[in-house]
């Protein structure tokens, strides 16, 4: 899958945090901030200039935004990746490794991630902060459903934490194959992978659902998350800021999901529901 990267500049700077907000909204699925502004990154077939000068922040006369965009091919994200990637840990329990990076002892989890043109490494903020939140739960014999799984990392985690029956979904072709291919890196054949979204998911049910996407899909699909939870079950959910949190607050509480707790890294922040 090919992306579009935008170089955005914001003046004045503290609105940075803001306009990456909206861009979010928009359908970017990430970004790397600067001191200027930030690059954000959206596949090339979601991204529509018009629609995107159409958001508030180019209209409000506080704020100055100047950015260019232009096309990533499919395999520079391969070489950008490799020469950047660090291994990550999380809580000290979880190592997620790139198959080049040697094995570190002293982990409960080690996961090993390959993720090519998809997104999922632990190193972007919510995928970090869903982990944390799943290492946190009593996933074993669990069924468990991974939403927007990405690279599979958090049904790779939930695995290793010895869930029952593990379910792993994106809409996103690139992502449903590397998802498998690290599956398979992983030693985790029994978790199963589905090409599509939350239509899949009538007449399932599960104790855990993991949700990492963004926050307009999450507000969309929450109804069909909360019908497949199992009483006493709970919903894990990232992809948004901390301010939006209100807001994915009042539609869970509409469907009989019970607010926890939140975690944030970065102004990105991931939430916790209980189905009661």
């Amino acid at each position: 899958m090919k992306y579009i990267e935008l170089n955005c500049k914001v003046f004045p700077q503290r609105f940075i945090e803001i306009v990456m907000a909206e861009f979010s909204e928009f359908g970017f699925e990430s970004f790397v901030e600067n001191d200027n502004g930030f690059q954000g990154y959206i596949p090339e077939k979601d991204f529509d200039e018009t629609k995107l000068r159409q958001l508030s922040a180019f209209e409000n006369k506080e704020i100055k935004i100047n950015y260019n965009i232009h096309k990533i091919a499919d395999q520079n994200w391969n070489a950008v990746w490799e020469s950047d990637f660090e291994p990550v840990e999380i809580e000290k329990l979880c190592y997620i490794r790139a198959p080049f990076h040697p094995q570190k002892i002293g982990y409960k989890y080690e996961i090993i991630i390959e993720p090519e043109m998809s997104f999922g490494t632990g190193h972007h903020e919510t995928t970090n902060l869903m982990a944390k939140l799943l290492l946190e739960q009593d996933v074993a014999g669990k069924n468990l459903l991974d939403m927007g799984c990405g690279t599979a990392i958090l049904a790779i985690l939930a695995h290793k934490m010895c869930a029952k029956h593990i379910l792993a979904v994106d809409n996103d072709e690139w992502a449903f194959n590397n998802a498998k291919a690290n599956i398979i890196k992983n030693f985790a054949p029994e978790i199963e992978v589905q090409l599509g979204d939350a239509t899949l998911l009538h007449n399932q049910s599960f104790d855990i659902v993991l949700a990492n996407i963004n926050r307009n899909i999450l507000l969309n699909d929450i109804p069909e998350y909360a019908s497949v939870i199992k009483k006493g079950g709970k919903l894990l959910l990232s992809g948004f800021y901390e301010s939006d949190l209100p807001l994915i607050n009042e539609k869970t509480a509409q469907f009989g999901l019970q607010y926890g707790r939140y975690v944030t890294m970065h102004n990105w922040c991931a939430s916790v529901y209980l189905k009661s």
